[in-house]
């Protein structure tokens, strides 16, 4: 009955003595209640009753801050939420320097995301989110740095508006298309008339042109067509060519 009892204890003191940590964790030792180190990863040796351990994650911790109603530069209420990734990179300070460090760098990236997006307009906040990103990233990792954490990243996820600032933006945006619709059609026409300009100008330095033009016309409208077209002919057309057999003219005079 003693030897069960010894073997029983000499069990229970190992198993308060040995403590084995992965790769990515870390043990941060009190003995008697005075910090002594940062042990880990692997097997770690404890003394019974003495020393106690605070066992930290490492890894990149992904945090969803919940939706915060921000009043903006421009005076438009919203419903903003967002991602904070972050991880610890220094254990001891990480426990003794705060006393719940996911509680505070929850409540901190709440504030700071409230803070910063009030000092913008909404437009800047929808047009420029990459830069609002990393000016927060910044200001979070500044003031979780005596905790012994590093931010490395914080993503705005989502942008709620209110039903009267969507229709007025679908309206907004509605006019610009047609403004860009008139635009796109004033130029067209633009330049049509500049190139009727230009062939106007061919035509008005060489008259044979026109004729040819006439012709190719009359051909095209036959071609097309089934039905008689009569068209006046000016003696305009025939010039050129009385103009270049001036003989033929004189001898039948």
């Amino acid at each position: 009955m003693t030897l069960s009892i010894l073997v029983v204890l000499i069990i229970l003191l190992l198993y308060s003595m040995i403590r084995i940590l992965r790769e990515y964790e870390r043990g941060v030792i009190f003995r008697l209640g005075r910090y002594v180190g940062v042990k880990g990863p692997g097997l770690i040796l404890l003394i019974p009753i003495i020393d106690k351990m605070v066992k930290v994650s490492l890894r990149i911790l992904v945090m969803d801050v919940p939706p915060q109603d921000v009043i903006t530069k421009d005076n438009v209420s919203i419903k903003v939420n967002a991602v904070v990734y972050f991880r610890v990179v220094q254990p001891d300070k990480a426990v003794i320097e705060v006393e719940d460090y996911l509680y505070a760098t929850s409540q901190l990236a709440q504030t700071t995301l409230r803070s910063v997006l009030g000092e913008v307009e909404l437009d800047e906040l929808l047009a420029q989110r990459e830069k609002l990103n990393h000016r927060l990233q910044k200001i979070i990792d500044e003031q979780t740095d005596p905790w012994g954490i590093k931010v490395t990243a914080v993503e705005i996820k989502h942008v709620d508006l209110p039903q009267e600032m969507q229709r007025a933006m679908a309206r907004q945006a509605e006019a610009e298309r047609e403004r860009r619709a008139k635009i796109i059609s004033a130029e067209g026409e633009f330049q049509a008339a500049q190139k009727l300009s230009d062939a106007a100008k061919i035509l008005a330095t060489n008259p044979i042109t026109l004729q040819l033009r006439f012709l190719q016309t009359v051909t095209e409208i036959s071609s097309e067509k089934a039905s008689t077209i009569v068209f006046p002919l000016p003696l305009e057309l025939f010039r050129a060519f009385l103009q270049q057999h001036p003989e033929k003219k004189s001898g039948e005079a």
